[in-house]
């Protein structure tokens, strides 16, 4: 089983904490698709292995005409794909676009929302409002998708435990199979973070970050989600397939600007540069960076990677560390059940710290 994941970096304009590659340069739409075209074709094969899941993510994908899609995927080749995903922009949505998209082969929806309250969008640089979140979900169960995952996002500025408890249930009522849902994070250089330090925002502090995280995982468990990742919950069956295979340290590969590729021991990402990669595409001198993982590097994931989800790690796994366990477990940060250590609802807010206490160091 192989994964493919292909980058859609364009924005119609910048969300205030975003750090992935991203561009507003939507002119250069045809001829970045062009030379994403060029790249499946010449690496689709890559892995040896078919393709089962397909993730088209961004930036906004939903920039794109569905004539773009269509060629993407049809050039992809859908015809081993259990899992076909798009993430779109609740502001892109309208019943044609995801008829047409789903017409395309994409069976697995992505909404960001984030939130449904239009001062904290706002706050953001979020371009929809709360209305078009609630639209995009129903609009996306009219064109005939059952498979909707829907972004949250907790501790904004200005957001409330209330707040925040309204939007997990607004969620909830929208009847999608799942969520995935992230702490805001304020990443080195975004504008959000030049906000933060210039005082024109005040961070959500930890404890109440914390008691928001408690709280949706308690009332998504009530409402028969398994908390399957750190960050993601599913109905039953719903887990998401292609984001599983990066957790299991399944190959993948990525296409598109900046995206990254991993096959056996060596990960590599093509140049995070709009110019450099439809240039380098165009001229087959597309240069991508890599590194290979050593034994101490792969152990360190299967570590961070497994501890991030509900399945853990089997003890046996665990070469470092071992006088640690004992003392996180006491802690009730870890239980230790069948030949499995996975980490606590308690241990889940200092799960870098559960992981930094059993990685190896650098040899």
């Amino acid at each position: 089983m192989a994964g493919l994941y292909i980058h859609i970096p364009f924005c119609r304009k910048r969300c205030l904490y975003c750090d992935f590659f991203s561009t507003t340069q939507l002119h250069r739409r045809t001829a970045y698709v062009d030379a994403l075209l060029q790249e499946i074709i010449r690496r689709k094969d890559e892995t040896g292995e078919p393709i089962r899941t397909v993730y088209i993510g961004g930036g906004t994908p939903s920039q794109l005409d569905t004539i773009d899609i269509f060629r993407i995927l049809r050039t992809v080749g859908l015809e081993y794909a259990e899992e076909v995903t798009m993430e779109v922009n609740p502001a892109d949505v309208t019943p044609k676009y995801l008829q047409e998209v789903r017409q395309c082969g994409v069976n697995r929806l992505s909404i960001g929302v984030q939130s449904f309250k239009d001062t904290l969008l706002q706050t953001i640089g979020r371009r929809h409002n709360g209305i078009q979140a609630l639209n995009a979900v129903h609009i996306a169960q009219d064109a005939g998708f059952d498979n909707i995952s829907i972004d949250l996002m907790y501790a904004l500025p200005g957001q409330t435990k209330i707040l925040w408890a309204s939007d997990v249930e607004l969620a909830l009522r929208l009847g999608v199979q799942h969520i995935s849902s992230y702490g805001l994070m304020y990443e080195e250089g975004t504008q959000l973070t030049q906000m933060r330090d210039k005082g024109s925002i005040t961070p959500v502090d930890e404890d109440t970050e914390n008691e928001m995280y408690d709280m949706l995982c308690k009332r998504l468990k009530e409402s028969g989600f398994v908390h399957y990742e750190v960050s993601n919950f599913a109905l039953p069956g719903y887990e998401a397939k292609h984001n599983s295979s990066y957790w299991n340290h399944t190959p993948y590969i990525g296409i598109g600007a900046g995206a990254h590729s991993l096959e056996g021991n060596v990960r590599s990402w093509n140049p995070d540069n709009l110019e450099k990669y439809i240039r380098g595409v165009y001229k087959h001198t597309l240069r991508r960076k890599s590194e290979t993982l050593s034994e101490t590097d792969l152990y360190n994931e299967r570590i961070m990677l497994g501890l991030r989800t509900n399945r853990g790690i089997a003890e046996s796994e665990i070469t470092h560390g071992h006088a640690e366990l004992a003392q996180l477990e006491q802690d009730q940060l870890i239980t230790r059940t069948d030949g499995r250590v996975t980490a606590t609802q308690q241990g889940l807010h200092v799960l870098n710290r559960i992981i930094e206490k059993l990685m190896k160091d650098d040899e």
